[in-house]
């Protein structure tokens, strides 16, 4: 019994220590951008798009998929740094060792 209260009290730290990480996440952004900067989009930890920015330069409603394409490049590389961002801070957090399904 006393091992399992140990591991017990183990869970619940690792529990905290994962509520303060998503929080920390939550609150930093990652900025990424398609067409050599024409579209700018920032993302949060949680993957929330925070901002959207297109240089008018690149608004042609003769082209409108281009403007689509460069909109999903951006976000695609925005969600792929947050992701890589989150794998970061989680192998700080379990020391390297892999936890599936926490994200």
């Amino acid at each position: 019994m006393k091992d399992l209260g140990k591991l017990m009290k183990q869970a619940q730290q690792v529990q905290e220590r994962l509520a303060e990480m998503q929080a920390r996440l939550a609150e930093r952004t990652i900025e990424a951008s398609s067409g050599g900067g024409m579209v700018a989009v920032v993302m949060n930890g949680k993957h929330e798009i925070v901002s959207l920015k297109i240089d008018p330069e690149v608004v042609n409603p003769a082209d409108v998929e281009m403007l689509e394409d460069l909109v999903v490049a951006a976000l695609n590389e925005a969600r792929g740094r947050v992701d890589e961002m989150i794998r970061t801070e989680m192998s700080q957090l379990t020391g390297g060792m892999p936890m599936p399904g926490l994200f």
